[in-house]
């Protein structure tokens, strides 16, 4: 007869993972001035449609609680490389939108970020390892996440 699934394991190895590779990727992006959550929100603007996010948005997207988000764009936005704009269809609510010199810091930064997730993770596993794991977080991400509007 097989064993019984542990079936928190897998929870409890990914908190460690994320525990583990953060604070490396954290130090990868160091070298450009870009704090990882800088680099979080930077990434998500470069993503969205026109380089820019409601900023109710822009809080469902990121690994960032929503009041965290508002203090990062203002981080951000001191620093340049984002500005807010009012949304010309709802006054009450504004955009984020990446500025050209955001998105320069972004591109300088990304190989940093990118050879860090190689070096502390994938580098680790397999093809169908990283197949597998990709599946699997993003039917719980879809199960679990409302959708962005």
């Amino acid at each position: 007869m097989a064993e019984p699934v542990d079936r928190v394991l897998p929870w409890a190895l990914l908190l460690r993972v994320h525990a583990a590779v953060l604070p490396r990727l954290e130090r990868a992006l160091a070298a450009h001035q870009l704090p990882l959550a800088w680099y979080d929100v930077l990434l998500e603007l470069n993503a969205a449609p026109g380089r820019r996010l409601r900023m109710s948005e822009l809080g469902s997207r990121v690994v960032l609680s929503r009041e965290r988000v508002s203090r990062v764009v203002d981080e951000l936005e001191r620093a340049g490389l984002v500005r807010r704009e009012p949304n010309p269809d709802d006054r009450r609510s504004l955009f984020a939108v990446l500025t050209e010199e955001g998105r320069e810091r972004l591109r300088a930064a990304a190989p940093a970020y990118l050879a860090g997730i190689e070096e502390h993770y994938t580098r680790h596993l397999d093809e169908e390892e990283i197949g597998v794991l990709s599946r699997a977080l993003a039917r719980v991400l879809e199960a679990e996440e409302p959708p962005h509007r």
